[in-house]
């Protein structure tokens, strides 16, 4: 599968979830029975925690196509930055995805601010650059695509896996924003 041919696969997907009309293929035992062996995601996804937001239904995916790593506010720490690394080298996934979110929780407590305890204030730590990026008077949600699209180019810059798997053209990094109301995701870049 091109690129090309991935990101609109993930485009007719969400197409589908947000009409109501979900396929469900490759969720049973046969599926499974497949994957056994090994993996093949034609993407990967890195997105939010949050438990309203979940990559498979939204990309309406089966088991096996899709490489999700979830963790508040999209960051890209060393944690989810190997992750990435894995499924690049090692499962020949051709498209990475960072995908915010509507009215998301991380980028709202990184915009108030405040001591949040040493751990949340390490991961809002990841935040602050979109915050310095946002203009005056930006809103959560433009924080939030800011934020998205800040993470997709440090994937590269922050990885020499990544950043020559796209250098190369093997490898698309794209930014997202996934509609909480609607359950649609707009493509950023």
């Amino acid at each position: 599968m091109t690129i090309k041919d991935s990101i609109q696969r993930l485009k007719d997907g969400n197409t589908r979830f947000v009409a109501d009309k979900l396929d469900g293929k490759l969720q049973d035992s046969s599926r499974r029975a497949s994957l056994t062996g090994g993996q093949q995601p034609y993407a990967i996804i890195l997105s939010c925690a949050d438990s309203r937001v979940v990559p498979e239904l939204a990309f309406d995916t089966g088991l096996g196509e899709l490489f999700v790593l979830r963790v508040a506010g999209n960051v890209a720490n060393s944690s989810t930055i190997a992750s990435i690394e894995y499924a690049v080298a090692h499962c020949g996934s051709k498209v990475i995805v960072v995908m915010g979110h509507q009215s998301c929780g991380a980028v709202t407590a990184a915009v108030s601010g405040g001591d949040n305890g040493y751990n949340l204030n390490h991961l809002l730590s990841h935040i602050t650059p979109a915050l310095a990026k946002a203009e005056k008077g930006a809103t959560v949600n433009d924080i939030v695509k800011i934020n998205a699209s800040l993470t997709a180019a440090e994937l590269k810059n922050r990885s020499t896996i990544i950043g020559n798997a796209v250098a190369s053209g093997d490898v698309k990094i794209v930014s997202a924003y996934y509609n909480l109301d609607s359950g649609k995701v707009d493509f950023l870049d």
